[in-house]
């Protein structure tokens, strides 16, 4: 039992030694291998198999110094150019919109007699309207005014149709007896001209006209149907116009806040100032391009009568009724007046009468247009080509007529709508501080000299 306590020193200094030889070794291993700085000291990594765990806590093996550095990977949204990423922006919304734009369009399309019919009655609406007002301004209750109102104006255009009709049926043997004589002239001038066209040539000609017809009688009676169909969707639509018209010029104001309630509570205000203001440049518009029409169709009319070409009026309602297309009807009319005084009346009349048409319209393209219709419905001269030749392509005839007061009213809507969103933006906006506020304070305007006026105060004044 006594030699137990020197035993037990002798394990405690071989323990004490053991554990100094650890703690140097410890540290000469952390001085031939030290951590990296962003390495984390409490990281622990998994012991070699066979060794003790124990030995390796605490220790994070650096990287060797052959290993290539990488680098972190970037946000793939950062990787992206900034105008990709703008184009991929404007692109997604343009095919939602282009989208939204090819479902209406088609749309349209299985409606397209109910569309065309309701914005000719817009049209008429608009031509009409202030004779309405005028009428309950004189005291006429508002059902009354409307009636007279729609009453006359179908009374005077069913009266200038019939006009139209009869005066065609009256001057029709006239009319066919002087083509046939202008036909046989028109050949004379050929044969007799520089061109060298013989008689066998206009034979062969007249011939081949012939075999065609004979040969399409069946594409032409399928044509004469589909005409028979297009005069049936014409009085179709001519009712529905006629009805549309009615309850607009009746009740278009109680319309027109039912509408309102459909729009967003949000866009409402400024929905609700720019439908004055576009139905103000429809109202111009048309009254606009009845007074130009009206005045082509009696200036050509008189000239093409003073020239003693046959059907002087109708022609004259045909040349009022084209000018409602822009651009085209005034080309169409001229060259149909033209082509009546050519085959009637001779080459010289012909020329004459495109003197005289060429004069009307350039006086109506330079004067009466700019004077009449102002700066309500300014629109430029591309977007009036383009409107119309769209118009023509999606709905024919009717499409050209709506193309360019569709157009005018949106440029007035659309630069409403801007005006109207930069002034709720001034609106909102924070006032200016600091400096801000004293660059925008106004300036006091400087005290006048006394005896020269300006802030003087009056004599009267107490």
């Amino acid at each position: 039992m006594s030699k137990l306590p020197g035993w037990l020193g002798q394990v405690g200094a071989e323990l004490s030694r053991l554990s100094e030889r650890l703690d140097e070794r410890r540290a000469e291993t952390e001085a031939d291998d030290p951590l990296p700085a962003d390495a984390d000291p409490h990281a622990r990594v998994p012991a070699e198999p066979g060794k003790d765990e124990s030995a390796h806590v605490d220790q994070v093996p650096a990287p060797p110094s052959y290993a290539p550095t990488v680098a972190a990977r970037p946000d793939p949204v950062a990787a992206i150019p900034w105008g990709m990423r703008v184009a991929a922006e404007a692109g997604w919304r343009l095919l939602v919109l282009a989208g939204t734009l090819w479902v209406l369009m088609r749309v349209i399309s299985a409606v397209q007699l109910v569309v065309l019919a309701f914005v000719a009655a817009l049209l008429v609406t608009a031509l009409l309207q202030p004779t309405v007002a005028r009428l309950r301004r004189y005291g006429l209750p508002r059902g009354l005014a409307t009636a007279v109102t729609a009453i006359s104006g179908f009374v005077i255009m069913g009266l200038v149709g019939w006009f139209v009709v009869w005066q065609v049926m009256d001057n029709i043997d006239t009319l066919s007896d002087k083509v046939t004589k202008g036909i046989d002239d028109l050949k004379n001038w050929l044969l007799d001209s520089p061109f060298h066209v013989t008689d066998k040539q206009i034979n062969d000609i007249a011939k081949n006209l012939s075999d065609t017809v004979g040969t399409n009688t069946e594409a032409i009676t399928t044509a004469g149907l589909q005409g028979v169909t297009v005069v049936v969707e014409f009085m179709t639509g001519a009712l529905l116009a006629m009805f549309s018209t009615l309850f607009l010029l009746y009740d278009g104001a109680r319309i027109w806040q039912w509408v309102l309630k459909l729009v967003p509570a949000q866009a409402r205000p400024g929905v609700a100032g720019a439908g004055p203001r576009a139905w103000r440049t429809l109202t111009a518009y048309v009254r606009g391009t009845v007074i130009v029409a009206l005045i082509d169709a009696i200036f050509i009319g008189l000239g093409i009568y003073f020239l003693d070409v046959p059907m002087a009026v109708p022609l004259a309602v045909f040349i009022f009724l084209f000018a409602f297309i822009p651009l085209v009807g005034a080309v169409v009319s001229g060259a149909l007046a033209v082509v009546v005084a050519l085959v009637t009346e001779g080459v010289f009349t012909a020329l004459m009468v495109l003197a005289v048409v060429l004069a009307v319209q350039q006086i109506e393209g330079h004067v009466l247009q700019p004077f009449i219709l102002g700066r309500a419905v300014r629109v430029h001269p591309l977007a009036v080509v383009l409107s119309v030749a769209a118009g023509g392509m999606i709905a024919g005839i009717g499409g050209a007529v709506v193309a360019v007061p569709l157009v005018a009213v949106t440029n007035t809507v659309v630069g409403y709508l801007r005006s109207y969103g930069q002034e709720e933006s001034r609106r909102h906006s924070p006032p200016p501080h600091g400096s801000t506020a004293l660059d925008a304070a106004p300036t006091p305007a400087a005290a006048s000299p006394p005896g020269r006026g300006g802030d003087e105060p009056s004599p009267d004044a107490s």
